[in-house]
Protein backbone atom coordinates (compact mmCIF):
# COMPACT_ATOMS: atom_id res chain seq x y z
CA UNK A 1 0.00 0.00 0.00
CA UNK A 2 0.97 3.35 -0.99
CA UNK A 3 2.75 5.08 2.28
CA UNK A 4 0.90 8.49 4.16
CA UNK A 5 3.58 10.73 5.77
CA UNK A 6 3.64 14.35 6.98
CA UNK A 7 5.38 16.68 5.35
CA UNK A 8 9.24 16.83 6.74
CA UNK A 9 9.26 13.22 7.93
CA UNK A 10 11.16 12.53 4.31
CA UNK A 11 13.97 14.83 3.16
CA UNK A 12 12.99 16.75 -0.08
CA UNK A 13 15.56 14.76 -2.08
CA UNK A 14 14.12 11.35 -1.49
CA UNK A 15 10.24 12.18 -2.40
CA UNK A 16 11.43 11.22 -5.53
CA UNK A 17 13.48 7.68 -7.20
CA UNK A 18 16.54 9.84 -8.56
CA UNK A 19 19.25 7.30 -7.98
CA UNK A 20 22.16 7.23 -11.13
CA UNK A 21 21.14 3.68 -12.82
CA UNK A 22 23.20 4.36 -15.53
CA UNK A 23 26.68 3.73 -13.87
CA UNK A 24 25.78 0.05 -13.35
CA UNK A 25 25.43 -0.28 -17.53
CA UNK A 26 28.43 2.68 -18.39
CA UNK A 27 30.92 0.23 -19.04
CA UNK A 28 28.85 -2.56 -21.41
CA UNK A 29 27.12 0.32 -23.15
CA UNK A 30 31.11 1.36 -23.36
CA UNK A 31 32.09 -2.23 -25.38
CA UNK A 32 28.84 -1.89 -27.32
CA UNK A 33 29.29 1.81 -28.69
CA UNK A 34 33.36 0.89 -29.54
CA UNK A 35 31.93 -2.31 -31.57
CA UNK A 36 29.76 -0.36 -33.52
CA UNK A 37 31.89 2.33 -33.95
CA UNK A 38 34.31 -0.15 -35.69
CA UNK A 39 32.21 -2.93 -37.14
CA UNK A 40 29.08 -1.00 -38.27
CA UNK A 41 26.28 -3.25 -39.55
CA UNK A 42 27.89 -6.34 -38.50
CA UNK A 43 27.89 -5.46 -34.66
CA UNK A 44 24.49 -4.25 -35.41
CA UNK A 45 22.83 -7.21 -36.70
CA UNK A 46 24.68 -9.50 -34.18
CA UNK A 47 23.61 -7.22 -30.83
CA UNK A 48 20.10 -7.50 -32.88
CA UNK A 49 20.30 -11.26 -32.65
CA UNK A 50 21.17 -11.30 -29.16
CA UNK A 51 19.52 -8.74 -27.44
CA UNK A 52 15.98 -8.82 -29.79
CA UNK A 53 16.08 -12.22 -30.52
CA UNK A 54 15.58 -11.21 -34.65
CA UNK A 55 17.86 -12.20 -36.77
CA UNK A 56 17.41 -9.82 -40.11
CA UNK A 57 19.26 -9.36 -42.77
CA UNK A 58 19.37 -4.83 -43.36
CA UNK A 59 18.18 -3.17 -40.36
CA UNK A 60 16.57 -0.72 -43.38
CA UNK A 61 12.37 -1.29 -43.80
CA UNK A 62 11.51 -0.41 -47.08
CA UNK A 63 8.68 1.71 -47.78
CA UNK A 64 6.15 -1.23 -48.97
CA UNK A 65 6.31 -2.25 -45.23
CA UNK A 66 5.77 1.18 -43.57
CA UNK A 67 2.63 1.85 -46.10
CA UNK A 68 1.56 -1.47 -44.87
CA UNK A 69 1.51 -1.27 -41.71
CA UNK A 70 -0.38 1.97 -42.14
CA UNK A 71 -3.36 0.70 -44.01
CA UNK A 72 -3.39 -2.34 -41.76
CA UNK A 73 -3.99 -0.11 -38.50
CA UNK A 74 -7.84 -0.34 -37.30
CA UNK A 75 -9.56 2.97 -38.56
CA UNK A 76 -10.31 4.17 -35.01
CA UNK A 77 -6.35 4.50 -34.50
CA UNK A 78 -5.84 5.98 -37.61
CA UNK A 79 -8.26 8.81 -36.78
CA UNK A 80 -7.09 8.84 -33.42
CA UNK A 81 -3.63 9.16 -34.60
CA UNK A 82 -3.99 11.69 -37.08
CA UNK A 83 -6.11 13.84 -34.70
CA UNK A 84 -3.34 14.28 -32.27
CA UNK A 85 -0.94 15.08 -35.28
CA UNK A 86 -2.67 18.39 -36.37
CA UNK A 87 -2.77 19.17 -32.47
CA UNK A 88 0.84 18.26 -31.72
CA UNK A 89 1.45 20.33 -35.21
CA UNK A 90 -0.88 23.10 -34.28
CA UNK A 91 1.01 24.03 -30.87
CA UNK A 92 4.16 23.57 -32.27
CA UNK A 93 4.06 25.68 -35.31
CA UNK A 94 3.81 28.29 -32.80
CA UNK A 95 7.57 27.70 -31.52
CA UNK A 96 8.90 28.34 -35.14
CA UNK A 97 12.05 30.81 -35.01
CA UNK A 98 12.47 33.25 -36.99
CA UNK A 99 15.77 35.25 -38.31
CA UNK A 100 16.47 38.57 -37.82
CA UNK A 101 18.82 41.96 -38.34
CA UNK A 102 19.67 44.98 -36.92
CA UNK A 103 20.89 47.97 -39.26
CA UNK A 104 22.74 50.36 -37.16
CA UNK A 105 24.17 53.50 -38.46
CA UNK A 106 27.49 54.29 -40.01
CA UNK A 107 27.09 50.76 -42.23
CA UNK A 108 26.48 48.33 -39.22
CA UNK A 109 24.67 45.12 -39.62
CA UNK A 110 24.12 42.79 -37.03
CA UNK A 111 21.75 39.53 -36.68
CA UNK A 112 20.94 35.90 -36.47
CA UNK A 113 19.87 33.40 -39.03
CA UNK A 114 17.92 30.37 -38.10
CA UNK A 115 19.51 26.89 -39.38
CA UNK A 116 17.48 23.74 -39.01
CA UNK A 117 19.38 21.05 -38.50
CA UNK A 118 20.29 18.77 -41.65
CA UNK A 119 19.62 15.13 -40.19
CA UNK A 120 18.23 14.13 -36.98
CA UNK A 121 17.95 10.12 -35.22
CA UNK A 122 14.78 9.53 -33.76
CA UNK A 123 14.70 6.37 -31.03
CA UNK A 124 11.59 5.29 -30.45
CA UNK A 125 11.41 2.50 -27.07
CA UNK A 126 10.12 -1.31 -28.81
CA UNK A 127 9.84 -5.08 -28.40
CA UNK A 128 7.11 -5.53 -25.98
CA UNK A 129 6.04 -1.85 -26.27
CA UNK A 130 4.86 0.40 -28.60
CA UNK A 131 4.58 4.11 -28.14
CA UNK A 132 3.35 5.73 -31.65
CA UNK A 133 2.85 8.78 -29.43
CA UNK A 134 6.43 9.27 -28.80
CA UNK A 135 7.15 9.10 -32.42
CA UNK A 136 4.64 12.05 -33.23
CA UNK A 137 6.14 13.77 -30.26
CA UNK A 138 9.36 13.72 -31.26
CA UNK A 139 9.18 13.38 -35.12
CA UNK A 140 6.50 16.52 -35.38
CA UNK A 141 8.57 19.35 -34.04
CA UNK A 142 11.65 18.80 -36.25
CA UNK A 143 9.45 18.81 -39.41
CA UNK A 144 8.02 21.98 -38.36
CA UNK A 145 11.97 23.27 -37.46
CA UNK A 146 12.95 21.97 -41.20
CA UNK A 147 15.08 19.93 -40.18
CA UNK A 148 16.31 17.77 -43.61
CA UNK A 149 16.09 14.17 -43.13
CA UNK A 150 14.58 12.52 -40.46
CA UNK A 151 16.16 9.02 -39.26
CA UNK A 152 14.02 6.46 -36.96
CA UNK A 153 15.10 3.27 -35.05
CA UNK A 154 13.85 0.84 -32.93
CA UNK A 155 13.97 -2.38 -31.55
CA UNK A 156 12.23 -5.29 -33.82
CA UNK A 157 10.36 -7.90 -32.12
CA UNK A 158 11.58 -11.74 -32.76
CA UNK A 159 10.29 -11.59 -35.81
CA UNK A 160 12.33 -8.63 -36.92
CA UNK A 161 8.94 -6.11 -37.35
CA UNK A 162 8.24 -3.45 -35.95
CA UNK A 163 4.55 -2.69 -34.43
CA UNK A 164 2.22 -1.27 -36.93
CA UNK A 165 1.06 1.94 -35.44
CA UNK A 166 4.80 2.88 -34.41
CA UNK A 167 4.95 2.97 -38.69
CA UNK A 168 2.06 4.31 -39.22
CA UNK A 169 2.97 6.80 -36.84
CA UNK A 170 5.93 7.42 -38.47
CA UNK A 171 4.42 7.87 -41.83
CA UNK A 172 1.79 10.77 -40.13
CA UNK A 173 4.77 13.01 -38.97
CA UNK A 174 6.88 12.34 -41.55
CA UNK A 175 9.90 10.46 -41.29
CA UNK A 176 12.20 9.68 -43.84
CA UNK A 177 13.87 6.54 -43.15
CA UNK A 178 13.08 3.40 -40.82
CA UNK A 179 15.98 1.42 -38.86
CA UNK A 180 15.30 -1.78 -36.88
CA UNK A 181 18.35 -1.37 -34.21
CA UNK A 182 17.52 -0.65 -30.61
CA UNK A 183 19.38 -0.45 -27.52
CA UNK A 184 22.75 1.30 -26.64
CA UNK A 185 23.51 -0.23 -30.41
CA UNK A 186 21.24 2.04 -32.25
CA UNK A 187 22.37 4.95 -30.78
CA UNK A 188 26.05 4.05 -31.23
CA UNK A 189 25.36 3.59 -35.09
CA UNK A 190 23.42 7.03 -34.81
CA UNK A 191 25.79 9.23 -33.54
CA UNK A 192 28.98 7.21 -35.71
CA UNK A 193 27.23 5.99 -38.89
CA UNK A 194 27.05 2.31 -40.47
CA UNK A 195 27.44 0.99 -43.55
CA UNK A 196 23.12 1.36 -43.78
CA UNK A 197 22.69 4.01 -40.90
CA UNK A 198 23.75 7.62 -41.40
CA UNK A 199 25.30 9.74 -38.62
CA UNK A 200 22.79 12.52 -37.42
CA UNK A 201 23.16 15.35 -35.99
CA UNK A 202 21.04 15.19 -33.16
CA UNK A 203 19.59 12.19 -31.30
CA UNK A 204 16.34 12.60 -29.20
CA UNK A 205 13.43 9.80 -27.86
CA UNK A 206 13.67 8.14 -24.34
CA UNK A 207 14.55 4.33 -23.58
CA UNK A 208 15.89 2.47 -21.14
CA UNK A 209 18.98 2.78 -19.04
CA UNK A 210 21.26 1.56 -21.58
CA UNK A 211 19.81 4.03 -24.23
CA UNK A 212 20.37 6.69 -21.53
CA UNK A 213 24.03 5.77 -20.79
CA UNK A 214 24.63 5.57 -24.48
CA UNK A 215 23.23 8.81 -24.89
CA UNK A 216 25.09 10.50 -22.23
CA UNK A 217 28.83 8.84 -23.78
CA UNK A 218 28.21 9.84 -27.54
CA UNK A 219 27.13 13.84 -26.10
CA UNK A 220 29.79 15.82 -27.79
CA UNK A 221 30.21 13.77 -30.84
CA UNK A 222 26.58 14.42 -31.37
CA UNK A 223 23.65 16.37 -29.75
CA UNK A 224 21.11 14.66 -27.50
CA UNK A 225 18.05 16.34 -26.29
CA UNK A 226 18.21 14.98 -22.71
CA UNK A 227 19.00 12.10 -20.20
CA UNK A 228 15.56 10.92 -19.73
CA UNK A 229 15.08 9.01 -16.29
CA UNK A 230 12.25 6.96 -14.48
CA UNK A 231 8.37 9.00 -15.16
CA UNK A 232 7.77 11.40 -12.57
CA UNK A 233 4.02 13.24 -11.27
CA UNK A 234 4.00 15.33 -8.43
CA UNK A 235 -0.34 16.25 -7.87
CA UNK A 236 -1.20 19.15 -5.62
CA UNK A 237 -4.94 18.92 -4.23
CA UNK A 238 -7.22 20.09 -1.64
CA UNK A 239 -9.75 17.62 -0.25
CA UNK A 240 -12.46 18.46 -2.96
CA UNK A 241 -11.04 16.39 -5.83
CA UNK A 242 -12.93 13.00 -6.09
CA UNK A 243 -10.13 10.34 -4.88
CA UNK A 244 -10.56 7.85 -7.90
CA UNK A 245 -9.75 10.96 -9.59
CA UNK A 246 -6.65 11.21 -8.33
CA UNK A 247 -5.49 7.96 -7.52
CA UNK A 248 -5.98 6.61 -11.53
CA UNK A 249 -3.75 9.59 -12.18
CA UNK A 250 -0.94 8.49 -9.95
CA UNK A 251 -1.42 5.04 -11.50
CA UNK A 252 -1.23 6.43 -15.04
CA UNK A 253 2.54 7.11 -14.11
CA UNK A 254 3.36 4.21 -11.92
CA UNK A 255 2.32 1.57 -14.77
CA UNK A 256 5.22 2.83 -17.08
CA UNK A 257 8.16 1.88 -15.04
CA UNK A 258 9.02 0.07 -11.08
CA UNK A 259 10.99 2.73 -10.64
CA UNK A 260 8.59 5.20 -11.41
CA UNK A 261 7.70 8.09 -9.11
CA UNK A 262 3.57 9.17 -8.03
CA UNK A 263 3.36 11.65 -5.66
CA UNK A 264 0.40 13.22 -4.00
CA UNK A 265 0.59 16.55 -1.80
CA UNK A 266 -2.59 17.71 -0.07
CA UNK A 267 -3.65 19.73 2.94
CA UNK A 268 -6.35 16.97 3.78
CA UNK A 269 -5.57 14.05 5.95
CA UNK A 270 -9.19 12.61 4.95
CA UNK A 271 -8.11 13.09 0.78
CA UNK A 272 -4.88 11.40 1.98
CA UNK A 273 -6.81 8.26 3.52
CA UNK A 274 -9.48 8.56 0.94
CA UNK A 275 -6.69 8.13 -1.94
CA UNK A 276 -4.99 5.71 -0.77
CA UNK A 277 -8.04 3.29 -0.33
CA UNK A 278 -8.48 3.95 -4.11
CA UNK A 279 -5.49 3.16 -5.31
CA UNK A 280 -6.03 -0.23 -3.82
CA UNK A 281 -9.44 -0.60 -5.46
CA UNK A 282 -8.10 0.32 -9.29
CA UNK A 283 -4.64 -1.35 -8.96
CA UNK A 284 -5.93 -5.32 -10.00
CA UNK A 285 -8.07 -3.39 -12.84
CA UNK A 286 -4.30 -2.43 -14.86
CA UNK A 287 -3.15 -4.85 -17.76
CA UNK A 288 0.41 -3.79 -15.91
CA UNK A 289 -0.88 -3.97 -12.15
CA UNK A 290 2.48 -5.98 -11.43
CA UNK A 291 4.66 -2.87 -12.44
CA UNK A 292 2.23 -0.34 -10.90
CA UNK A 293 2.46 -2.15 -7.88
CA UNK A 294 5.96 -2.29 -7.52
CA UNK A 295 5.84 1.25 -8.33
CA UNK A 296 3.41 2.52 -5.52
CA UNK A 297 4.71 0.44 -2.60
CA UNK A 298 8.73 1.66 -3.33
CA UNK A 299 8.07 5.38 -5.17
CA UNK A 300 4.43 6.27 -4.47
CA UNK A 301 4.30 8.46 -1.45
CA UNK A 302 1.11 11.01 -0.22
CA UNK A 303 2.64 13.91 1.50
CA UNK A 304 0.69 15.86 3.81
CA UNK A 305 1.37 19.57 4.01
CA UNK A 306 0.12 22.40 6.23
CA UNK A 307 -1.11 24.43 3.04
CA UNK A 308 -0.95 24.74 -0.57
CA UNK A 309 1.85 27.21 -0.76
CA UNK A 310 3.94 24.84 0.98
CA UNK A 311 3.25 22.44 -1.67
CA UNK A 312 4.55 24.86 -4.35
CA UNK A 313 7.07 25.32 -2.45
CA UNK A 314 8.15 21.88 -2.47
CA UNK A 315 7.38 21.22 -5.78
CA UNK A 316 9.50 23.95 -7.20
CA UNK A 317 12.32 22.43 -5.07
CA UNK A 318 11.42 19.07 -6.73
CA UNK A 319 11.13 20.29 -10.33
CA UNK A 320 8.83 17.33 -11.36
CA UNK A 321 8.20 15.85 -14.83
CA UNK A 322 4.77 16.31 -14.78
CA UNK A 323 2.55 18.19 -12.23
CA UNK A 324 -1.04 18.54 -11.45
CA UNK A 325 -2.91 21.12 -9.85
CA UNK A 326 -6.28 19.92 -8.92
CA UNK A 327 -8.02 23.07 -7.22
CA UNK A 328 -10.94 25.32 -8.55
CA UNK A 329 -8.46 28.16 -9.42
CA UNK A 330 -5.29 26.21 -10.88
CA UNK A 331 -4.08 29.47 -12.49
CA UNK A 332 -3.39 30.79 -9.46
CA UNK A 333 -1.28 27.99 -8.28
CA UNK A 334 0.17 27.79 -11.57
CA UNK A 335 1.53 31.48 -10.87
CA UNK A 336 3.69 30.31 -8.17
CA UNK A 337 5.10 27.10 -10.07
CA UNK A 338 8.70 27.85 -11.29
CA UNK A 339 10.17 24.21 -11.94
CA UNK A 340 8.18 21.60 -14.04
CA UNK A 341 8.14 19.62 -17.10
CA UNK A 342 4.57 20.68 -18.03
CA UNK A 343 1.18 21.86 -16.18
CA UNK A 344 -2.00 19.73 -16.01
CA UNK A 345 -4.69 22.18 -14.44
CA UNK A 346 -7.98 21.30 -13.02
CA UNK A 347 -9.64 18.81 -11.82
CA UNK A 348 -10.55 17.99 -15.20
CA UNK A 349 -7.19 17.25 -16.96
CA UNK A 350 -5.06 14.33 -16.17
CA UNK A 351 -2.27 13.73 -17.12
CA UNK A 352 -3.01 11.40 -20.04
CA UNK A 353 -4.13 14.18 -22.43
CA UNK A 354 -0.98 15.61 -22.54
CA UNK A 355 0.71 12.39 -23.21
CA UNK A 356 -1.52 11.76 -26.81
CA UNK A 357 -2.78 15.13 -28.06
CA UNK A 358 -3.57 17.92 -26.12
CA UNK A 359 -0.65 19.06 -28.46
CA UNK A 360 2.52 20.38 -26.03
CA UNK A 361 4.97 17.84 -26.21
CA UNK A 362 5.05 15.05 -23.49
CA UNK A 363 9.11 14.25 -24.23
CA UNK A 364 10.20 15.97 -20.93
CA UNK A 365 13.17 17.09 -18.24
CA UNK A 366 13.16 14.20 -15.36
CA UNK A 367 15.28 13.59 -11.99
CA UNK A 368 14.98 17.66 -10.71
CA UNK A 369 16.38 18.76 -14.35
CA UNK A 370 13.18 21.24 -15.64
CA UNK A 371 14.84 23.32 -12.71
CA UNK A 372 16.69 24.44 -16.12
CA UNK A 373 15.30 22.73 -19.12
CA UNK A 374 12.62 22.00 -21.04
CA UNK A 375 10.02 20.22 -22.82
CA UNK A 376 11.28 18.82 -26.42
CA UNK A 377 10.41 21.54 -28.78
CA UNK A 378 10.83 23.36 -32.45
CA UNK A 379 13.71 25.03 -30.57
CA UNK A 380 15.63 21.34 -30.43
CA UNK A 381 16.05 21.31 -34.25
CA UNK A 382 17.66 24.66 -34.86
CA UNK A 383 20.50 26.25 -34.81
CA UNK A 384 21.47 30.18 -34.43
CA UNK A 385 24.12 31.55 -36.30
CA UNK A 386 24.87 35.02 -35.59
CA UNK A 387 26.57 37.64 -37.75
CA UNK A 388 28.11 41.12 -38.11
CA UNK A 389 28.69 43.59 -40.81
CA UNK A 390 30.70 46.79 -40.82
CA UNK A 391 32.07 49.19 -43.81
CA UNK A 392 35.35 50.98 -43.63
CA UNK A 393 33.67 53.81 -42.16
CA UNK A 394 32.05 51.71 -39.21
CA UNK A 395 35.39 49.89 -38.62
CA UNK A 396 36.99 53.07 -38.01
CA UNK A 397 34.79 54.38 -35.84
CA UNK A 398 35.24 51.49 -33.35
CA UNK A 399 38.67 50.77 -33.76
CA UNK A 400 40.20 52.60 -31.04
CA UNK A 401 37.72 50.63 -27.99
CA UNK A 402 38.62 47.33 -30.15
CA UNK A 403 42.17 47.98 -30.20
CA UNK A 404 42.42 49.40 -25.87
CA UNK A 405 39.96 46.09 -25.20
CA UNK A 406 42.19 43.76 -27.01
CA UNK A 407 45.59 45.10 -25.58
CA UNK A 408 44.19 45.15 -22.27
CA UNK A 409 43.94 41.27 -22.67
CA UNK A 410 47.63 41.57 -24.12
CA UNK A 411 45.90 40.22 -27.71
CA UNK A 412 48.34 42.38 -29.65
CA UNK A 413 47.19 39.84 -32.75
CA UNK A 414 43.30 40.99 -31.97
CA UNK A 415 44.26 44.73 -32.34
CA UNK A 416 46.65 44.37 -34.82
CA UNK A 417 43.90 42.97 -37.50
CA UNK A 418 41.66 46.22 -36.96
CA UNK A 419 44.74 48.83 -37.99
CA UNK A 420 46.05 46.98 -40.79
CA UNK A 421 42.48 47.74 -42.09
CA UNK A 422 42.32 51.28 -40.40
CA UNK A 423 45.99 52.04 -41.37
CA UNK A 424 46.51 53.86 -37.75
CA UNK A 425 48.16 52.88 -34.56
CA UNK A 426 45.02 53.63 -32.40
CA UNK A 427 42.08 53.81 -34.17
CA UNK A 428 39.34 56.05 -35.86
CA UNK A 429 38.66 59.81 -34.30
CA UNK A 430 35.15 59.27 -33.09
CA UNK A 431 33.83 56.69 -31.06
CA UNK A 432 29.99 55.74 -31.35
CA UNK A 433 28.11 53.95 -28.92
CA UNK A 434 26.44 50.48 -30.12
CA UNK A 435 23.08 51.86 -31.60
CA UNK A 436 24.91 54.56 -33.99
CA UNK A 437 24.88 57.53 -30.98
CA UNK A 438 27.86 59.31 -30.01
CA UNK A 439 29.19 58.31 -26.53
CA UNK A 440 29.75 61.22 -24.29
CA UNK A 441 33.11 62.67 -23.96
CA UNK A 442 33.83 60.96 -20.54
CA UNK A 443 33.25 57.74 -21.67
CA UNK A 444 35.53 58.03 -24.65
CA UNK A 445 39.03 56.93 -24.97
CA UNK A 446 42.07 58.97 -24.53
CA UNK A 447 43.96 58.95 -27.40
Amino acid sequence: MIRIMKYGALPENEIFARSDSTADVSAAVAEIIENVRRKGDAALLDYTRRFDGADIDSPELDKEEIEAAYGRIPAALKESLLYAAESITRYHSKQKMRSFSTEGTAGRLTGQRVVPLERVGVYVPGGTAAYPSTVLMDVIPACIAGVGEIIMVSPPDRNGKICDAVLAAAKIAGVTRIFRAGGAQAIAALAYGTESIPAVDKIVGPGNAYVAEAKRQVFGRVSIDMIAGPSEILVISDGKTDPEYLAADMLSQAEHDRRASAVLLTDSDALAKAVAEAIERQLPRLERAEIARASIESEGKIIIVEDLDRACDVANRIAPEHIELCVDEPMELFAKIRNAGSAFLGRYCPEAVGDYLAGPNHTLPTGGTARFSSALSVYDFCKRIQYVYYTEESLRNVSSAICELANTEGLTGHAASVTVRTGDVRGGEDLLSPNGARMPREWRLNK
